[in-house]
């Protein structure tokens, strides 16, 4: 049977899903990092398929999925959640094709920019992404630590915090946030984050003042987390670190951008260290990433 290019539903995720953690498992044994994908509920995915089913992507042959590529875009920006390629499909021109279907969602929208954030030793799909417009601007590195390790180190200054709502608000601040930090208001993926179970999100506070925001996993993960200005990155990441503690899982971690200067500084003195490098690429420089902590490479 033919290769087939074809819309993504939402009974493909599973398989798709499948297919993404073999290709990351595959990539990162081979340069030395182990397995470090896991199977995981496709709550985003599902999100953006209905919100904007023009980003999602399945190659198919003979009723096996070899291929899969989603986008979502806010406002101007446009940005590659996933794209990925069975392990032994390589070099069929797969993943391009997948990635022009999904421009078209880029072109569609009127997006200016293009962006997406990639594991920085893989050259291949980097080439891929250079031949399509999108170059490398900022290392962004995954910090891990023992939770019991972290209590030790954890410092006094946070901000003053309280859960996200749902209300116009705390919305509103948000969006004022991301302006300042991305150039772009994610409103959508706020009300995503704030009505997902496994997610706490906190307003940041300095005196009355709304600084800044962080969501923190029942993993441990920390992501994202914004600030309007430079100097309260290092509180909101502390703030952060304070939040993960608290809770039961046994490693708290975070994206960190290269540019962060201060949440990098914390997490070395807090005995935490790097897991994986990775490399956000895109069309144009964008935001302010010493304002920026991305949730993960597909939700950034």
């Amino acid at each position: 049977m033919p290769l087939v290019y074809r819309p993504a539903r939402a009974e493909d995720f599973r398989r798709a899903d499948e297919l993404v953690v073999a290709s990351i498992n595959d990539l990162t044994e081979r340069h030395g990092f182990g397995s470090i994908a896991s199977p995981r509920p496709p709550n985003f995915q599902l999100f953006s398929l209905k919100d904007d089913a023009s980003g999602l992507w399945v190659a198919e042959e003979a009723d096996e999925i070899l291929g899969f590529a989603w986008s979502w875009v806010c406002g101007e920006l446009w940005f590659l959640a996933q794209l990925f390629v069975a392990p032994g499909q390589q070099g069929r021109g797969i993943g391009h094709e997948l990635m022009k279907r999904t421009f078209e969602q880029a072109r569609l929208s009127g997006a200016t920019t293009r962006a997406l954030i990639t594991f920085s030793f893989n050259t291949v799909s980097q080439g891929l992404y250079i031949r399509n417009g999108l170059f490398p601007r900022y290392p962004i590195y995954n910090f891990s630590v023992a939770r019991e390790s972290l209590k030790g180190h954890l410092r006094a200054s946070q901000f003053r915090h309280s859960r996200l709502e749902e209300t116009a608000p705390h919305l509103n601040s948000l969006a004022r946030i991301d302006a300042r930090a991305l150039g772009v208001s994610r409103e959508k993926h706020h009300r995503f984050l704030i009505n997902d179970g496994a997610t706490k999100g906190f307003a940041l506070y300095a005196g009355d003042d709304c600084v800044g925001y962080a969501y923190i996993s029942a993993d441990g993960h920390i992501g994202p987390l914004a600030v309007a200005q430079p100097d309260a990155l290092g509180t909101a990441f502390e703030t952060a670190l304070h939040l993960a503690a608290e809770g039961s899982s046994s490693q708290v971690s975070a994206f960190l951008p290269g540019t962060g200067a201060a949440a990098l500084e914390i997490a070395v003195g807090h005995g935490m260290r790097i897991t994986l490098p990775m490399v956000l690429m895109s069309t144009r420089d964008f935001g302010d990433w010493a304002l920026y902590l991305p949730r993960n490479p597909g939700f950034m």
